[in-house]
């Protein structure tokens, strides 16, 4: 815990996918206005712990906490409880995801028109601030194919921040950039985190992990193995298994 009350609150939660086991009682807080990043090997579970949180994966126990909203997975959970939830919290993903017939402006105000029923003329002030603030006021009304890789992920940061989430999840957001396109993608996350925004991040930039976490986890197996500051996690690992994680990410030869 980082010592701020828990914004996310995540209790006992499973999931499985037929007869894969892949969360293991998963359980953690993460407090209102910081960043927790989630690091572990490829298949070990993470980006499904980040996807139960907005029930994209719908998790098949425990029960996950979002501000006021609670919901009980092991449970049956209706429809309107559900959405509820899933409101809390904004997803940027690996691959951009825009609508390609869409402008950057459509794609940043469609949630806001169509999902919340927000006024067009508040939902496009609101998404220009938003481009403005991730450097791409000026791209507003082009097609992502006209786009860098990096100026996509950017728009996909502003979409999310446009239905004004509690909380902001990043599933990997540099992975699928060239080297030269990921320093601009972790400036704006690292904005928001000076924000006070209240993130999870999965990520393998152990570097960035170090600047911006307040609470790192170790995923592995479907288990959280460690977890605690960047400095207990990646700078002082105790278990075998993280420490072997962490020669192969930051010293692949």
């Amino acid at each position: 815990m980082t010592g701020t009350p828990p914004l996310l609150q995540v209790s006992g939660v499973e999931k499985s996918f037929g007869d894969h086991h892949v969360l293991r009682d998963i359980s953690f807080d993460v407090g209102a206005g910081t960043v927790t990043v989630i690091i572990g090997p490829s298949g070990s579970g993470k980006t499904t712990v980040l996807r139960t949180l907005n029930a994209l994966d719908v998790a098949d126990r425990g029960t996950i906490s979002i501000g006021d909203v609670s919901v009980d997975f092991g449970a049956k959970v209706d429809r309107s409880t559900l959405a509820a939830f899933r409101g809390q919290s904004g997803m940027v993903f690996q691959a951009h995801n825009l609508f390609p017939h869409k402008t950057v402006i459509q794609n940043v105000t469609e949630g806001p028109i169509v999902v919340q029923k927000r006024p067009k003329d508040e939902a496009r002030a609101d998404a220009m601030r938003l481009l403005t603030q991730v450097g791409l006021a000026e791209k507003a009304d082009q097609y992502p194919y006209q786009l860098s890789g990096g100026q996509q992920q950017r728009v996909g940061i502003a979409r999310a921040l446009a239905l004004k989430p509690k909380l902001m999840l990043f599933d990997e957001p540099t992975s699928a950039l060239d080297p030269e396109l990921v320093g601009e993608v972790l400036r704006v996350i690292r904005d928001l985190a000076t924000e006070g925004w209240t993130m999870v991040i999965v990520t393998h930039e152990i570097r960035f992990a170090q600047q911006v976490a307040d609470q790192v986890l170790f995923v592995d197996n479907g288990v959280v193995l460690e977890r605690g500051t960047p400095r207990d996690v990646l700078a002082n690992p105790t278990g075998p298994r993280l420490r072997q994680f962490l020669h192969r990410i930051l010293d692949p030869l």
